[in-house]
């Protein structure tokens, strides 16, 4: 049995967090492309050496911090009343998008960067992922489906930083819900 890894201190933590808001701040005034490791560092207020400590390169820091989000969005404590319906951590996603608009017009709206896209989608898709273990069998029809619902997930919350309209989130999480409650279903029956 291996010793469970010790959680970094209070500054490695301080340093990843301010690398981490350093490059959201940074991805709401401009593309992904065009921001490198030295803005990053400029911005957290932290050595070049020093981010280097932490990451190898802009790449890995932008993974991390969808990990991070990640495990936001499925943490049970954010769920209060037990076990939601339909997928768990949608309603914290979208409460995130909202808070965090623009920065998820940089992410996920026209124009946003493919790379950077591709990897809020994959993380979608692993939390979708996670929700079907429970509720489906496995095989490519589960696969597919966290796949699709991922995709329409992410596609409607590109639409929604967007809109010109702005449905209420309330609203927009009902219809996403039960638009993906049907694909799941259709998923675990078989008939899709």
């Amino acid at each position: 049995m291996t010793a469970p890894k010790p959680s970094p201190d209070r500054r490695v933590r301080r340093t990843r967090a301010s690398l981490q808001e350093a490059l959201a701040s940074l991805l709401t005034e401009q593309d992904w492309d065009q921001i490198n490791v030295q803005e990053i560092c400029d911005r957290a207020d932290v050595g070049r050496s020093t981010f280097y400590l932490h990451f190898q390169g802009k790449e890995q820091l932008l993974s991390e911090s969808f990990g991070g989000l990640r495990r936001f969005l499925q943490d049970p404590a954010r769920h209060p009343g037990g076990r939601i319906e339909g997928l768990p951590f949608l309603r914290r996603l979208l409460q995130h998008v909202l808070e965090q608009r623009k920065l998820f017009q940089a992410v996920i709206g026209r124009g946003s960067s493919q790379l950077v896209q591709a990897r809020f989608r994959g993380m979608v898709a692993e939390l979708t992922e996670e929700d079907l273990l429970r509720s489906a069998k496995p095989g490519w029809r589960r696969e597919v489906t966290a796949r699709f619902l991922a995709g329409a997930i992410v596609e409607a919350l590109a639409w929604w930083v967007d809109a010109r309209c702005e449905p209420r989130l309330e609203e927009v999480e009902g219809h996403l819900q039960q638009v993906c409650a049907a694909v799941k279903g259709a998923g675990r029956t078989g008939k899709m």
